[in-house]
């Protein structure tokens, strides 16, 4: 698995080549306090695409410091695809990656080919317990944070793996990443985004509940939005081979 440098910061990624030499490329940005293992291997091999999905700066294998932003996100994103010399990309984001999506599309709109939004929302208020827990009780914030996040029918393996790989990160990085969430907010600007767009969201998902992606598909123009049925926050882990075929068709559809 190939690292590149981003600035100063050593950045892993997980690529896969597509064998058409045509595929879009497409970036896979994981959510607050995760990483690129969090976007299951269905997702991370699809056919259709040269796929990237990272850790970012302070999140599983990447060195370097977590932003205070999402426009830092947004940046660093970008920043990334020059590394890798990418004139464009569809960005796939979960939660906090969505919103960093989200921010790229609206800062570098010719750099953002499509928008793959899961699990996320045009605003994402945070539970104040959780900003003060990730600080003063990292441990039992995180078991929080994890119970809320998957579905209740969700393996309890698959939960405890995602509490072990959150605890991986620091405690630091994973507050400033829910500050940031908080303060996100591009409620009154989804009508400026006008690259193709497919929104997905678990119908048991207690972070970002599926009014959130209603709201996404609502406003930003020809946005499919595509629920799927008993999944969590946590959808492209708990229904990685279903996340990857409305994926891998939206592609298709999008002929890019």
């Amino acid at each position: 698995m190939p690292y590149t440098t981003v600035g100063e910061e050593s950045i892993f990624y997980a690529h896969r080549a597509s064998v058409n030499p045509k595929a879009p490329h497409l970036i896979l940005v994981h959510g607050a306090g995760g990483s690129h293992q969090l976007w299951g291997y269905a997702i991370r091999s699809l056919g259709s695409a040269n796929t990237y999905a990272l850790d970012l700066p302070g999140h599983g294998r990447s060195n370097g410091t977590g932003r205070w932003s999402i426009a830092g996100y947004a940046d660093f994103v970008l920043d990334f695809m020059d590394a890798l010399q990418l004139e464009a990309a569809v960005v796939a984001g979960h939660s906090m990656g969505g919103a960093t999506a989200m921010t790229m599309a609206l800062r570098y709109p010719q750099r953002v080919a499509g928008l793959v939004l899961v699990g996320t929302g045009a605003r994402l208020r945070v539970l104040q317990a959780i900003l003060n827990g990730t600080l003063s009780d990292f441990e039992d914030t995180i078991q929080l944070i994890c119970e809320y996040a998957y579905s209740p029918d969700a393996p309890r393996q698959l939960v405890r793996q995602g509490q072990r790989q959150m605890l991986d990160v620091a405690p630091q990085t994973i507050h400033d990443d829910f500050a940031a969430c908080n303060t996100f907010d591009v409620m009154e600007r989804l009508g400026e985004i006008h690259c193709p767009t497919l929104v997905i969201c678990g119908t048991e998902d207690h972070l970002t509940p599926p009014k959130y992606a209603q709201y996404l598909a609502d406003r930003i123009a020809g946005a499919e939005l595509r629920p799927i049925e008993g999944a969590g926050h946590m959808v492209m882990i708990e229904k990685p081979d279903r996340v990857a075929e409305l994926i891998q068709s939206a592609l298709v559809r999008w002929a890019l």
